[in-house]
């Protein structure tokens, strides 16, 4: 039986892959990561701290920094716009509903075309909505991740889980790192199924014996 790493399995999903990254908060950033790293395109999650002016910010020094999720995708499966859609329509954008600066709406657009795409977006969402958007739209800056207990943070509320993966994740950047458990992330919090995940993993470009290995492992793990 072929037995992978998820450092393996991570390069072989992104081998010949031109990923690109898209950078925002919706508020609590444990959900947004949980939502978008149930989606097939999405390769990689993370959660960190933007837009600030304060020097290495954490969750109990945030200040003037906004929690962000961040996330590597395959353009090809999944575009910037349906990004923009699904983080539109997953989160109130005005500011009636912010709770201070930690937890504003925010885009950090990584180049000009991702915002020009973002003005295109936001003009039909805000026929759709009815009203202005209010969403904070500044260049990315620094991205600063956030600290372990963040990361993938709906996962680690099953440690048992987690001790049966340690032959996956020996450490926090292959667990951060890893597009399985991304899905996983997602699927505890309530997005998406379990035949959605085996079949995604079946297409996934891995031997046959670590994708049945991966299934196997995803369907006797206990919630």
């Amino acid at each position: 039986m072929v037995l992978l790493t998820t450092t393996e399995i991570d390069k072989e999903l992104t081998k010949n892959r031109r990923l690109e990254i898209a950078t925002f908060g919706m508020g609590c950033f444990w959900g947004p990561e949980a939502r978008f790293g149930s989606l097939q395109g999405v390769i990689r999650t993370r959660v960190g701290y933007t837009g600030g002016t304060t020097v290495a910010p954490t969750y109990k020094t945030i200040e003037d920094h906004t929690e962000t999720v961040e996330i590597d995708y395959d353009p090809t499966s999944i575009s910037y716009e349906e990004i923009l859609l699904h983080f539109w329509r997953n989160h109130y954008p005005n500011r009636d509903q912010y709770k201070g600066q930690q937890y504003v709406s925010s885009l950090r657009f990584h180049n000009q075309q991702q915002k020009l795409i973002i003005d295109l977006v936001k003009s039909e969402m805000e026929k759709e909505l009815g009203e202005p958007i209010e969403t904070e739209i500044t260049p990315v800056g620094h991205f600063t991740l956030a600290e372990d207990r963040h990361q993938k943070y709906y996962l680690k509320r099953y440690p048992n889980v987690l001790d049966k993966l340690y032959w996956l994740y020996p450490s926090e950047e292959s667990l951060i790192n890893s597009t399985f458990a991304a899905r996983l992330n997602g699927f505890v919090k309530g997005f998406g199924t379990r035949d959605q995940i085996v079949t995604e993993i079946e297409s996934w470009p891995l031997p046959e014996n670590a994708r049945q290995q991966l299934i196997r492992q995803f369907m006797i793990l206990k919630w």
